[in-house]
């Protein structure tokens, strides 16, 4: 595992040398103000888009908890009357995430995601630079371990980044270096470590509170077996709440599970995401 952890800081440092210096120049650098983090962003209302992060910072002694379902019905495997037939594949088993984050500090927060699978994922996310009125990048850090069996064996390590240009109130966009070593311990014969480059994006429907969300996460160097997740959806945020019905090719909602993909199949299957923010 030493040598895991070499990877990470040097796939860390890479993705800092990276960030533009004209973003950096035009972006403010995070502060503590908590009035602002208490703000509703809407251009950027939630922390996820499917399964990947977003740069909305978490206030500081504030938490936000989080579900993920994905039913395992192939809405592309069989006829439209059979879907209709499966109640639109609600009737089909599902694989959920619960999710609680935490505001350690300002532009920094910890998150513990536990799946239907007994994966546990703790992560860490620091803004290291905000974006500034309507010009520049946010960028953040993240690193995170996860641990199959309720964290008792097959560990996983997460280093990577999260660039984003918020288009004021019409939404934003992302692009996610994330490097995960040992990604895939079930099969000890392939390439173990993974380099993904999500790509997302979350766009307001004129001016009302609905949101399209789309990402998508190829596997750009490393294990590349099967399909490389991709997640669209749509949103509405109603209060503290934001409620998501999407689509996607794979099960994924921690970054571990998103290097591994999903499978060659090219199946989609429909779940939803719930978020609640305590402030």
């Amino acid at each position: 595992m030493k040598r895991s952890w070499v990877w990470i800081v040097v796939a860390s440092i890479a993705m800092g040398v990276f960030v533009p210096a004209t973003a950096a120049a035009q972006a403010v650098a995070a502060t503590d103000d908590p009035d602002r983090d208490l703000q509703v962003v809407v251009g950027e209302p939630d922390f996820t888009l499917g399964a990947l992060p977003t740069t909305l910072r978490l206030p500081k002694g504030k938490m936000a908890f989080r579900i993920t379902h994905r039913f395992t019905y192939k809405i592309n495997d069989g006829s439209f009357g059979q879907f209709l037939e499966n109640g639109l594949g609600f009737d089909s088993s599902a694989t959920s995430g619960f999710e609680l984050r935490f505001g350690l500090a300002a532009g920094t927060q910890l998150t513990v995601h536990r799946t239907g699978s007994r994966n546990i994922q703790f992560l860490a996310q620091r803004q290291m630079v905000a974006q500034g009125d309507g010009r520049g990048l946010s960028f953040d850090i993240v690193g995170a371990i996860e641990g199959q069996n309720n964290f008792r064996e097959e560990y996983s390590f997460v280093g990577g980044a999260v660039l984003s240009h918020r288009m004021g109130d019409r939404g934003a966009i992302y692009l996610e270096p994330i490097f995960v070593a040992n990604a895939t311990p079930e099969f000890p014969d392939s390439d173990q470590n993974t380099l993904v480059l999500g790509v997302g994006t979350r766009i307001r429907l004129g001016n009302s509170r609905a949101y399209l969300v789309a990402e998508v996460a190829p596997r750009v160097s490393g294990y590349d077996g099967g399909s490389s997740l991709m997640t669209f959806g749509i949103e509405k945020r109603a209060g503290g709440h934001m409620f998501q019905l999407n689509v996607s090719n794979a099960f994924g909602t921690t970054l571990t599970q998103v290097g591994h993909g999903g499978p060659a199949t090219k199946h989609w299957h429909l779940g939803f995401n719930l978020t609640r923010k305590f402030y």
